[in-house]
């Protein structure tokens, strides 16, 4: 049991500080943003979010990559390891492409939920950019889960770094107009993300093609339409998975923001205060799903099993202890998003957060359930019920009755916020159970007779 322990922290610690750095990256730049004022901040989340919405499929699609090098990796079929990785960057040109067509059209999407004109002027602006640098994440999942399916997630680690301190740097010289730059705002910061982005994808092809990395099949670039068709077949569902989970939330943020500046301003730092805590849940839920995927492929799921329970011990342990924090030191991290200007507003602002991280302090005790045993299935290739779940519950339990609260019957934040809550705790209930029931075990997502070339 020990070295089971030991086995998920080794895989699964790089990928928590890795998550953690994404955290302090987009923490500092939403930070910065809400230092620039109080409009920004309001517009920075929503565009941040629909452009998530907008990629989410193609890189749910990508980053169930992860579980096909895993698996193959566990099986010992090296050779198919470069070959899905090739595939995966293919889709990414595809994603790169359908994002490049929603750069004039993005005014039409954010007019449909009437924010005020600033706000939606600088919503439409950071969108836009965002959608130029949809080709390089995209491809960079790709490339990375060559290196965190082996297990090797120290590298994803060190390109993470870099990466986010390019994304810092740039995010102060050019939003605020620093040293020899002119001072650009929110258009700023997309702007680091971009560059930032395609500096983690060339730092990903250079590690990729190493002469170590021969034996993976890294030089077989050919498109190869039955492994495609695979990578479809589950990553799609996987793919759709993420796009529902971030599209209700892009959502949520958008009828929010029909409430007013104040509401939606609390929901961006009580949402910006939350991913602290979750993304290191999510390394560990990473790990948890990597390592599912290579016992599953060495014939020995029941050991993926007691991984995912241990991976849930520790999660549930730790979210307590964060939520616990959120509810007894609330000024401890609100107090980064204070601006230096609208000081009346930000004490609007304030007074609401805390209520909300009341919220988030008792839903994220059971996201613990939600992550972790959503993980074990996606690493078993479970992604088709994944799929189900995400797209009745989203759609009946969460946006209908969200909307026809707020938009028929004038529903306040609370209402709204009660509504978020129970749609996450449901989510939670029904992954535990469908773990628990074992069907993950018998699906086979690779075989040695596959067809390929």
């Amino acid at each position: 049991m020990k070295s089971l322990i030991r086995e998920l922290l080794k895989i699964s610690f790089p990928l928590i500080i890795s998550s953690s750095i994404w955290t302090i990256q987009h923490f500092v730049d939403r930070m910065f943003i809400s230092w620039y004022s109080v409009k920004t901040l309001a517009a920075i989340l929503p565009a941040s979010f629909l452009n998530l919405a907008t990629s989410s499929i193609f890189i749910g699609t990508a980053s169930f990559i992860n579980t096909f090098i895993a698996q193959y990796y566990g099986a010992k079929m090296y050779e198919k390891i470069g070959k899905v990785v090739w595939q995966g960057l293919y889709w990414a040109l595809i994603g790169g492409i359908f994002h490049l067509f929603l750069i004039p059209i993005a005014p039409n999407l954010f007019n449909i939920f009437g924010h005020e004109r600033e706000v939606l002027y600088f919503e439409i602006i950071y969108f836009q950019i965002l959608c130029i640098g949809a080709f390089p994440a995209i491809a960079s999942i790709s490339f990375s889960s060559f290196f965190s399916g082996r297990g090797k997630t120290n590298i994803v680690l060190l390109v993470g770094f870099f990466q986010t301190s390019i994304n810092l740097i740039l995010d102060y010289l050019l939003i605020f107009g620093k040293w020899i730059f002119p001072e650009m705002g929110i258009k700023g910061a997309g702007i680091a993300t971009v560059i930032s982005g395609y500096f983690a994808l060339f730092v990903y092809i250079f590690l990729f093609f190493k002469k170590r990395n021969i034996s993976f099949g890294i030089t077989h670039f050919k498109f190869n339409s039955q492994l495609f068709k695979n990578l479809l077949k589950y990553g799609i569902p996987n793919g759709v998975h993420f796009f529902l989970d971030i599209s209700v939330w892009s959502i949520f943020l958008l009828i929010i923001g029909k409430l007013g500046v104040i509401p939606l301003s609390s929901t961006n730092i009580a949402f910006n205060i939350n991913t602290i805590a979750f993304m290191p849940m999510i390394g560990i839920g990473t790990g948890v799903s990597i390592l599912v995927g290579q016992y599953i492929g060495k014939g020995k799921p029941e050991i993926g099993e007691k991984i995912t329970y241990m991976g849930f011990l520790i999660t549930f342990i730790y979210m307590c202890s964060i939520a616990l924090s959120y509810v007894v030191f609330p000024d401890f991290y609100i107090k980064f998003f204070k601006p230096k200007i609208y000081m009346a507003d930000f004490e609007n602002v304030r007074n609401l957060t805390i209520i909300l991280l009341k919220f988030v302090a008792f839903y994220s005790v059971f996201d613990t359930m939600n992550v972790i045993f959503l993980s074990g299935l996606r690493g078993a290739g479970d992604t088709r019920f994944i799929m189900k779940v995400f797209l009745i519950l989203s759609i009946f339990g969460f946006l209908l009755p969200l909307y026809i609260s707020v938009y028929f019957f004038n529903a306040g934040i609370y209402i709204s916020w009660a509504i978020a809550t129970f749609y996450v705790i449901t989510l939670g209930i029904i992954f535990l159970s469908r773990f628990l029931k074992g069907h993950w075990k018998k699906i086979k997502i690779i075989e040695p007779s596959l067809p390929l070339t």
